[in-house]
C-alpha cells in the first residue's frame, strides 16, 4: 500500500500593505507572506477528512487582523508571533513555518525636503524574515535579503581552470562581476536586535563584494561570507546565492573597431549558479 510521506500545506504570497500614521509622516510597509504548516494531516489526504486542516483563507485573515491588533515592527518578530500563533490554533500541526519578504518604499523628494505621505518603490532588493515554530516549543528565526543586484567593473577575475575540446571560455584578468544578491542567515538565540543586525550583515556583504580581489564568484561568495561572520557575532550561519549575470565582451572587429574592455552585451540565460553555506 501507498504511505504518505512528508507534507505540508499553506498560504503563499499573502501581500500586506500598511500605513503607519504618525500625524504628517506617513510610512508604508509593504509585506509579502507566506505560512507553512506540517504534521498530522495524514487522514486529509487518504480519507478526505478535513477536520485537523486549518482552512488557509483562515490564514490568510489572521495576517491582516494581526497587522492590525499587532504593532508591525521588524519582520522577524511579526513572523515569529504568526509561527507561534498558528501552531497553538492548530493542534494538528508539529510545525509552522512563516516567511516574510518586504518590499522597501522611500519617501519622494519635493525640491530639498522629503514628502511626509508620498513614496516611489526603492529598488528590486526585498529583506527577508523567516520563524519556524516547533511543538517542543523551540523556535529558529532566520534573516535575510533577496534580489539585490550589485556589479563591479574591475578586481574581478576567472582564470587557471580546467580546459577540453568543450572550452570556449577566454581566461581574464579583467572582467565585470555582477550578481543578484539572496543571502539568509540564522540568528542566535538569544537575538533580539533583528533590523540592527540585518543592517550590519548586509553593509558586511556589500563592502566585501566591492573590496575583495576576487579570483571566482566563488571565492568572492567566501569572502562576503566570512566577513558577514566576523561582523556579525550574533549569527552561527549564513547561505549565500550568487546568479552570475553574465556581461560578455562583443566582438567589433568586423566594424573595424577595437573593445578595450568597454562595451558588453548583458545576458539573462543560461547562467551560472553559485551558492554555498558557511558556518561559524
Amino acid at each position: 500500500m501507498p504511505r504518505l510521506a512528508r507534507n505540508s500545506y499553506g498560504k503563499s504570497s499573502v501581500r500586506l500593505v500598511k500605513v503607519v500614521r504618525q500625524g504628517d509622516r506617513h510610512e508604508i510597509r509593504d509585506l509579502t507572506v507566506d505560512i507553512s504548516l506540517e504534521g498530522d494531516f495524514e487522514r486529509a489526504h487518504t480519507a478526505g477528512d478535513n477536520s485537523a486542516v486549518l482552512p488557509t483563507d483562515t490564514m490568510k485573515n489572521t495576517v491582516y487582523a494581526k497587522a492590525r491588533e499587532e504593532p508591525l515592527g521588524e519582520p522577524e518578530v511579526f513572523a515569529a508571533m504568526l509561527a507561534r500563533h498558528f501552531l497553538k490554533v492548530s493542534p494538528a500541526s508539529s510545525i509552522a513555518r512563516v516567511r516574510i519578504a518586504e518590499h522597501p518604499w522611500r519617501h519622494l523628494r519635493v525640491g530639498s525636503r522629503e514628502h511626509g505621505s508620498s513614496f516611489e518603490r526603492a529598488s528590486r532588493e526585498r529583506r527577508m524574515a523567516e520563524a519556524t515554530a516547533a511543538r517542543e516549543g523551540t523556535l529558529d528565526v532566520f534573516g535575510g535579503l533577496d534580489d539585490a543586484f550589485i556589479l563591479k567593473s574591475s578586481n574581478s577575475a576567472f582564470e587557471g581552470y580546467p580546459h577540453d575540446r568543450y572550452t570556449t571560455l577566454m581566461e581574464t584578468r579583467d572582467r565585470l562581476l555582477a550578481t543578484s544578491l539572496s543571502a539568509r542567515w540564522r540568528y542566535g538565540d538569544e537575538t533580539k536586535s533583528y533590523g540592527v543586525i540585518a543592517k550590519v550583515v548586509r553593509n558586511a556583504l556589500i563592502e566585501a563584494f566591492a573590496e575583495h580581489q576576487s579570483e571566482s564568484v566563488q571565492h568572492t561568495l567566501y569572502a562576503m561570507a566570512k566577513a558577514a561572520l566576523e561582523q556579525s557575532v550574533e549569527i552561527d550561519e549564513i547561505s549565500l546565492r550568487m546568479p552570475n549575470k553574465h556581461h560578455l565582451l562583443v566582438d567589433l572587429t568586423a566594424f573595424g573597431l577595437d573593445n578595450p574592455n568597454e562595451v558588453f552585451v548583458a545576458t539573462t540565460e543560461p547562467y551560472g549558479l553559485i551558492q554555498a553555506t558557511v558556518r561559524r
